[in-house]
């Protein structure tokens, strides 16, 4: 069992940090700068220290015993076994804490995520709400596991111990199971009215949907910890859920980050797909002779920050609503304006047209 946990962790850790390095690669080319950061770029990086601890804990704790005893098969416990079923019992309460605090802290950021959006005043309202159960959910839970449910408290990691909460945590993990679906599914409504109203077509309107809508196996992963935790607790299913559902909650919350990375680094469209250039004159607007033989091109550049000017060639309007306000809020704006004037001189005296001469002024304003 403990050689396949280290592989399948290893595996789920190398998948979350890929995807969190692509979320700060892509914040970095949006903000510019690291100092430029926000709150849930920060408790992201938190989130992932904590799901660390997670996954080294929980491989040290695949070769431990703890204080859970099989009271069907009660084991003859020598000095050496309680040492180590005491050691256990303590990694216990390190994985639960280090579980509980990724898995908020990543609802914490996607509900940052979401004050940032331009909602409506009903909509601003249920994040508000959602991130206040959020909070409280945490503090109760936290308070009812370290001050409620055990006491005194190193019965946790006491061998024997006499309260079957102090081993199999049957209250908490209720509670838990309770606090932890109901408020995923809450973050997982929260942007599905917004994403359905977006004007976009329906194919990719769908993809945005679908990648809120992987929350569900998150949830679902929530469930399937909870279902061994109580169905087998002396069994260790329960451990590579608790590894699938962090690490699916860590890479869910940061795929949204990820397509300013994807364009920036394959010269990708936005997400709503090609449009015209800006510069671009139709075909039949006009030909080299005849009587449209003056051409002027207006170029309105409108960016932002001291590069506009030569990002101008590849101008194209904001992803997001998110980054619309951003740029709104913090970026000053820069208005550049670009004027070409072509003058083509011809004079035609014979059948055939010759052109006898071409002038071509530019400037800049």
């Amino acid at each position: 069992m403990g050689a396949t946990l280290v592989v399948e962790s290893a595996v789920w850790y190398g998948i979350t940090l890929i995807v969190v390095a692509a979320r700060i690669a892509s914040r970095k080319v949006l903000l510019g700068s690291f100092r430029k950061f926000q709150t849930d770029d920060v408790l992201m990086l938190a989130a992932v220290a904590t799901d660390t601890v997670l996954m080294v804990t929980i491989n040290i704790l695949a070769d431990k015993n703890s204080n859970l005893i099989d009271p069907s098969h009660p084991p003859s416990l020598t000095a050496e076994d309680i040492a180590e079923r005491t050691y256990g019992s303590k990694l216990v309460l390190v994985v639960e804490q280090a579980q509980i605090l990724t898995t908020w802290l990543v609802k914490a950021c996607l509900l940052l995520m979401y004050s940032r959006l331009t909602f409506s005043k009903v909509q601003t309202l249920c994040v508000k709400l959602v991130a206040t159960y959020v909070a409280f959910g945490f503090v109760l839970m936290e308070i009812l596991y370290f001050a409620v449910w055990c006491r005194p408290f190193h019965e946790y990691w006491a061998v024997p111990t006499n309260n079957i909460q102090c081993s199999a945590a049957t209250n908490h993990l209720i509670t838990n199971a309770i606090l932890n679906i109901s408020s995923d599914l809450f973050i997982i409504v929260i942007p599905m009215p917004v994403f359905l109203q977006i004007n976009i077509a329906p194919k990719k309107k769908g993809i945005l949907c679908a990648v809120f809508a992987l929350g569900l196996f998150t949830i679902g992963a929530a469930i399937a910890n909870k279902y061994y935790s109580f169905s087998e607790p002396w069994g260790s299913q329960w451990t590579y859920w608790y590894i699938r559902e962090s690490s699916t909650a860590l890479i869910v919350s940061n795929i949204p980050f990820l397509w300013t990375t994807l364009r920036f680094f394959f010269r990708l469209t936005s997400f709503r797909g090609p449009t015209a250039s800006k510069n671009a004159v139709p075909p039949s607007a006009g030909t080299p002779y005849g009587h449209n033989t003056k051409n002027i091109n207006h170029n309105t550049v409108i960016s932002r920050g001291s590069q506009g000017a030569d990002l101008a060639a590849d101008f194209h309007p904001l992803d997001s609503q998110e980054d619309i306000k951003f740029y709104n809020d913090h970026v000053p704006l820069k208005i550049y304006k670009r004027q070409e004037i072509h003058i083509t001189t011809e004079t035609s005296g014979t059948s055939e047209l010759s052109r006898t001469g071409r002038d071509r002024v530019s400037f800049s304003i």
